[in-house]
């Protein structure tokens, strides 16, 4: 006995539309339903055009049809997405010139989020990358110290009839922080409207110029400026730094749910773990967990997410950021191969977020064997 449409919209008012709160019937998602024998041909469209999402609703009607229909259906179903027009998703501005803007983050602050972000950006900048970096921690900016800019003063420059900041270079990275424009010895005493401003005009009011990359060191925690930065640029992913412990743990967990909340939406590109282990210079071979061990490795595994690397506690590290060199500068040695590592792995994710999901403005990256090209 051939199956009827009624009996086909039954078995899909089971499943929620995504996004909607309503079952696929009611939300109006279901086109079209067709029946033939024992045939079934469903029209469906939805509003997230992530290959995983056509998937899951896919799998979802094929279940629900074999459960409340007939277990022998042969099901087909067809997926088209319609992005609803949002005004506020419409108008969000993009930066000319950056092909990829990437978020560094950590829920917790002392992790080295500013350590990590300035030496994956050297670890680009070496693969033949254009970078640059916006320090976006604007009460607590370290980046100008990390690249020995700390008394550079950013020029204006006249750009298409516009008055433009011109960013600071150093070590082949543009750079622009709040730094440059604050006394050291002063606080910065504002609130969340007025450091989201401040953050516009470093973003929109400065000639970047081509980037492939513009890495964004943000503050610790899930507050103003991160959600600031998010309505602002199309943020292409975000990388989340921790430390092994679970007190650190806790808080990177929630910065990749800030990021992976459907009203931001910003893919996570995996987990970096700092100050892994310490290995004292007289005991090369050994290696002491001051902090834990994996932690951060099982945490992205537990909530899979990509786990990009892990960095081991060394004076060096501190020393070269203490006097503005970052230490993946040094060619040849074991720190610079760690973010070189820890960057091939990020890039790689780049590669698979850029193939799965909706572009921003993507740069065609090929990682093979250490090698790294670009479109």
């Amino acid at each position: 006995m051939a199956y009827t449409k009624k009996d086909i919209s039954k078995a899909l008012e089971t499943i929620t539309a995504p996004g909607e709160g309503t079952n696929l019937i009611e939300s109006g998602s279901v086109k079209n339903i067709v029946t033939f024998d024992k045939e079934v041909i469903v029209d469906v469209t939805i509003g997230n055009p992530t290959l995983q999402a056509k998937k899951k609703i896919e799998v979802e009607i094929m279940k629900a049809i074999h459960q409340h229909v007939d277990v022998k259906a042969d099901v087909k179903v067809n997926v088209t997405t319609i992005v609803s027009e949002n005004p506020t998703e419409k108008s969000k501005p993009k930066v000319p010139g950056i092909q990829n803007i990437i978020a560094v983050a950590s829920g917790k602050g002392g992790v080295g989020k500013s350590t990590i972000t300035a030496n994956i950006a050297i670890s680009l900048q070496k693969m033949g990358f254009k970078v640059g970096i916006l320090d976006a921690d604007v009460y607590g900016p370290s980046i100008h110290l990390m690249f020995d800019v700390a008394r550079a003063k950013p020029l204006s420059i006249e750009i298409d009839g516009s008055s433009k900041m011109q960013p600071i270079e150093s070590y082949g990275v543009k750079i622009l922080s709040l730094g440059f424009f604050v006394d050291a010895n002063q606080a910065v005493i504002w609130r969340g409207a007025m450091a989201g401003k401040a953050l516009n005009q470093l973003i929109f009011d400065s000639h970047w110029g081509e980037l492939d990359f513009l890495l964004i060191d943000l503050p610790p925690g899930t507050g103003d400026i991160h959600l600031s930065i998010v309505q602002a640029v199309p943020v292409t992913g975000a990388i989340i730094v921790s430390t092994p412990q679970n007190i650190a743990l806790a808080d990177a967990k929630k910065g990749v749910a800030m990021f992976q909340q459907e009203s931001i939406n910003v893919p996570v590109l995996g987990i970096v773990e700092n100050m892994s282990y310490f290995t004292p210079a007289e005991l090369p071979d050994n290696k002491y967990y001051i902090f834990g061990q994996d932690g951060a490795k099982n945490l992205a595994k537990d909530i899979n997410v990509a786990f990009l690397g892990e960095i081991p506690l060394v004076q060096s590290i501190r020393e070269s950021g203490d006097v503005g060199h970052p230490v993946a500068l040094q060619e040849n040695s074991p720190l610079e191969n760690a973010f070189s590592e820890i960057t091939k792995n990020a890039l790689s994710q780049l590669v698979k977020r850029n193939n799965d999901l909706p572009p921003t403005e993507i740069v065609r990256i090929t990682t093979m064997s250490g090698c790294s090209t670009k479109k």
